[in-house]
């Protein structure tokens, strides 16, 4: 699913206009599929207000308030405009409407605030000006202090389709039409569009090209296939983790359970002998634990479908450390680095160990330190400048982490929140895509779902409150992929 330019997206509504597709015949698929990715975020109904300009943007969202009374949400609408100025389809779904009260006591309802921002499409970019400034800024004043949602159509009002620039109005979940804008993948646009949502639209064929990808589950099917009747525990893969040291025991049972909540058959968690006593009461039961003179040794020769190295693993011996840049160059299993096994690449300069059977998951600190001339460039060209010298997986975190490798599209996945900034949400990733390697997937796509599940977990999580430790993403793990196998997200 590519990013697209906004004279790109009107091009391809124009062709379908030329098939016969009418122009509300869009805005109603369009309306329908916003309210039924709204339906499906909001666990219960609550209020909905649709803030509308005079255009078709707000037409969407009119559409969109007829399906969400039709599920029982309470609606009401905050006009920019008198309706005489409105677009002709803007005028007619507000007739197809019917009687809608004016939003009074609008944060005195039971269940969710949710405020739809319709008052410009993406036809208009830049700073607001009135009356459509002052309801953005009344929506705002909601979100901040009485915690309304704010969810925009298509696009953030004023925010410029191409570069994401314009304006400063910043909502909580952007649900894009059709195709994904290409403005929503710059630092601007990721930091004002929140949650971005995919509404599809049959009628609106999508070119298969472009450097940039939006990983979702219409874009990417298969990836997680229901399980023959007769698959047993053998089939489901065998990872072996070097986690966790002296004094870091947490980042190793993170990994661990991960691993087992993302689908992998045998799990064994490789150690030293000074570091059993530690993990005794706090290893899930069902992954085994190994105790070796020389674990990396032992883990490389287990038979293992694939390897997660590095969480919590600070404080091992520079045996273990030497042992490790040894085996990496004579392995050809699929092996997921992360945390201080990529600060070891770092410090020794041993970049050149990697394999395509490699997939690497540095947050921003630790990229900078595997490739520092690479420090302050566009983070989508920094992932291409570095699976075009490097031929392993790049899973770059971020706002909004972008997975590359040589060859292929970079992926932009949309799932995730800022609550999830706290310790052990790397371990926990690393966990679900070594599951996923080990049971077959390639390295882009275990990458790239494991991101996928994890930002999807983490949002299930929400319900418990605004911030997500790593644990609670662990919880909702199993929600997050049947979303996914569901296509609902």
């Amino acid at each position: 699913m590519p990013f697209l330019t906004a004279a790109a997206m009107r091009s391809l509504e124009d062709d379908a206009v030329l098939r016969g597709v009418s122009a509300e015949s869009l805005m109603d698929l369009a309306g329908a599929g916003i309210a039924r990715r709204l339906i499906g975020h909001f666990p219960q109904p609550g209020l909905a207000v649709a803030y509308v300009g005079k255009g078709n943007n707000g037409g969407d969202a009119l559409v969109a308030l007829r399906h969400l009374r039709d599920a029982g949400w309470q609606i009401a609408i905050r006009p920019a405009f008198p309706e005489m100025e409105w677009t002709i389809l803007a005028r007619r779904k507000l007739r197809e409407l019917g009687d809608v009260p004016a939003p009074a006591g609008i944060l005195n309802q039971a269940g969710p605030c949710l405020l739809l921002d319709g008052l410009l499409g993406i036809g208009s970019k830049g700073a607001l000006r009135p009356p459509l400034a002052n309801l953005a800024a009344e929506m705002t004043r909601h979100r901040e202090s009485r915690g309304a949602v704010i969810a925009a159509m298509d696009l953030p009002s004023g925010m410029d389709a191409d570069t994401g620039e314009g304006g400063t109005f910043t909502v909580d979940l952007t649900l894009t039409v059709g195709v994904p804008k290409l403005g929503l993948t710059s630092e601007s646009g990721i930091s004002r569009a929140g949650r971005i949502f995919l509404v599809p639209l049959d009628d609106l064929p999508l070119p298969d090209d472009g450097n940039l990808r939006l990983f979702c589950p219409e874009a990417y099917p298969g990836l997680l296939p229901p399980r023959p009747h007769d698959f047993h525990k053998g089939q489901a893969g065998q990872l072996g983790i070097l986690a966790g040291s002296p004094g870091m025991t947490g980042a190793a049972v993170l990994c661990a359970e991960a691993a087992l909540r993302g689908g992998a058959g045998l799990i064994t968690l490789h150690v030293g002998r000074d570091f059993l006593p530690t993990l005794a009461a706090a290893m899930p039961p069902e992954i085994m634990v190994r105790v070796s003179e020389d674990p990396v040794t032992d883990a490389f020769d287990s038979g293992h479908d694939a390897l997660v190295i590095g969480p919590g693993t600070g404080n091992v011996t520079d045996a273990w450390r030497a042992c490790l840049l040894d085996r990496l160059g004579s392995s050809t299993i699929p092996v997921l680095l992360d945390a201080d096994a990529l600060n070891l690449l770092a410090v020794t300069g041993r970049l050149d160990l990697l394999r395509p059977e490699h997939v690497i998951t540095p947050h921003p600190g630790e990229f900078h330190r595997l490739a520092p001339d690479l420090k302050g460039q566009d983070r989508l060209q920094a992932v291409s400048t570095f699976t075009s010298r490097h031929a392993c997986t790049l899973l770059l975190k971020g706002a909004r982490t972008l997975v590359g490798a040589r060859g292929m599209s970079t992926r932009f996945n949309p799932t995730g929140h800022a609550g999830m900034a706290s310790g052990g949400q790397g371990d926990v990733l690393s966990g679900v895509a070594g599951a996923l390697l080990a049971q077959g997937s390639s390295g882009p796509d275990a990458a790239a779902l494991a991101a996928w599940l994890c930002g999807r977990a983490a949002e299930r999580a929400l319900d418990e409150g605004p911030f997500t430790a790593a644990g609670a993403t662990l919880r909702h793990l199993g929600g997050a992929l049947r979303d996914w196998q569901e296509c609902r997200r």
